[in-house]
């Protein structure tokens, strides 16, 4: 593979992303539990907010449960805010694990992309982008295409690329720093009728969007959603109390 194209390409274009700065693994994991299903940008905000309110392992372990769903409050996916809890409560108590699958919450990208971060493990962090590129290039899994010794700015790179360039819809194969190399480049990549699908549907009118309202509003000490359909507010709150996130208190709802 032409490891230095990419690389120089991604030293030249990459975006100023906080985490990208640092080597800490807390930080780190923090991250990537935030960006699981959410955009970049998206999390920056919450990201920075979130290293104020509990700069380390420690501040977050000894947090109660419902400052931190406050604190997560607007990203969705509140289970996820949950497992970083228990992790940092599990590092706080026996320190780092040589696996980092054993920590609630973390899968097998999520250690891969703290571990080669944080400490240079040469494993490739194969989230849904770097998994685009790989199949698309055609030149085996991404772990053959990882470089002796550079997993941390391959990983970085095979991330960038995918989220900015080998986009799952319309990929950019004339800015491409390696479409040469490309199995399938210039080939169309997604068919137009499930384009035109995936563009009709509306987060408004997912469960996990009034999930979110709900715990917007108990975290800010809001009334329930009046704005949302009855039947709608209650198959959310059924799910939300069966998950731990919400518990029932004095003829109300309370964050767990």
């Amino acid at each position: 593979m032409d490891v230095p194209s990419l690389l120089d390409w991604y030293d030249r274009v990459k975006r100023p992303l906080p985490w990208r700065a640092t080597r800490d693994p807390y930080a780190l994991l923090v991250s990537e539990v935030m960006l699981q299903q959410t955009q970049a940008l998206r999390v920056v905000p919450y990201y920075e907010r979130w290293l104020v309110r509990f700069p380390g392992v420690s501040a977050l372990a000894c947090a109660p449960a419902r400052e931190v769903l406050s604190a997560w409050s607007g990203l969705g996916y509140n289970r996820r805010a949950l497992a970083l809890h228990n992790a940092a409560r599990v590092v706080a108590s026996s320190g780092w694990p040589p696996d980092l699958t054993s920590l609630p919450g973390v899968g097998p990208y999520t250690a891969a992309a703290v571990a080669s971060f944080a400490w240079d493990v040469q494993v490739a962090a194969v989230d849904t982008n770097v998994r685009r590129v790989a199949e698309r290039l055609g030149r085996g899994a991404p772990d053959a295409l990882v470089p002796p010794g550079r997993a941390a700015d391959w990983n970085q790179a095979a991330m960038e690329l995918g989220a900015t360039v080998c986009t799952a819809r319309t990929p950019r194969c004339g800015a491409c720093p390696i479409a040469a190399w490309c199995a399938s480049a210039g080939r169309p990549a997604v068919p137009a009728a499930r384009a035109r699908r995936a563009a009709s549907e509306r987060f408004e009118d997912s469960n996990r969007w009034v999930r979110g309202r709900i715990v917007a509003a108990l975290a800010n000490g809001d009334a329930l959603p009046a704005d949302i359909a009855a039947e709608r507010v209650e198959r959310a709150l059924a799910g939300l109390v069966h998950d731990g996130l919400v518990r029932p208190v004095d003829g109300g709802f309370s964050l767990g």
